[in-house]
């Protein structure tokens, strides 16, 4: 009898790396060229790309050693006001945001997304350049961390938000009276985002 040799099957990419290669990329090309608002978010950046190593997989929820997400402070056209959520799961005020999804092309897509999704706001407009990035423990799969890259939305004049599904309330706040409890990483965009609003006023 002839000897059996066993075949190998080609390795076959997974469907969560291939749905998110365009996603990976640009979070690659986005940080890596960032320059950071301040010490924390230099080191959270660094580490974030560290675990972008990781390839495709780390832009998904189901990667327990972490994973990118992308979220937005919100600002009225003159920045008078920020909009925040009252989240339903941890009872707290914070900027509105979460997981990136397989459609998704870009951080600042999925930032975008996220905050038309959780405001109702129709023609939000999003800075493309990140203001902060901030890690933080979450319960996805029974404890994970949140490699969270944050941006500045514009709101038109007149908007009117919608409460979600994912939030117990919204809320109009000025920027430096923000509602408690506050959720830890909050107040910090606060800064750059106004300084992003600026830069576009005077663009």
């Amino acid at each position: 009898m002839p000897d059996i040799v066993p075949v190998t099957a080609p390795a076959v990419p997974s469907p969560t790396a291939e749905a998110y290669a365009d996603l990976h990329a640009d979070a690659c090309a986005v940080l890596t060229g960032w320059t950071p608002t301040g010490a924390a978010a230099d080191a959270a950046r660094d580490s974030t790309l560290d675990l972008l190593a990781a390839g495709p997989v780390a832009m998904s929820r189901g990667h327990r050693a972490g994973h990118v997400t992308a979220s937005a402070l919100v600002l009225d056209p003159t920045g008078g006001r920020v909009l925040l959520c009252l989240h339903g799961k941890f009872r707290k005020w914070v900027q509105l945001g979460g997981h990136c999804e397989p459609g998704d092309r870009t951080l600042a897509g999925a930032a975008l997304r996220e905050a038309t999704e959780e405001s109702g706001i129709a023609g939000l407009a999003i800075d493309p350049v990140p203001i902060d990035v901030d890690i933080h423990p979450v319960g996805c799969q029974g404890g994970s961390l949140h490699y969270d890259v944050r941006f500045a939305v514009f709101a038109p004049a007149g908007a009117t938000e919608r409460v979600s599904a994912e939030s117990a309330a919204l809320g109009w706040f000025p920027p430096d009276r923000l509602p408690e409890p506050l959720a830890d990483g909050t107040v910090q965009l606060v800064a750059p985002a106004l300084a992003a609003l600026a830069r576009r006023s005077a663009g």
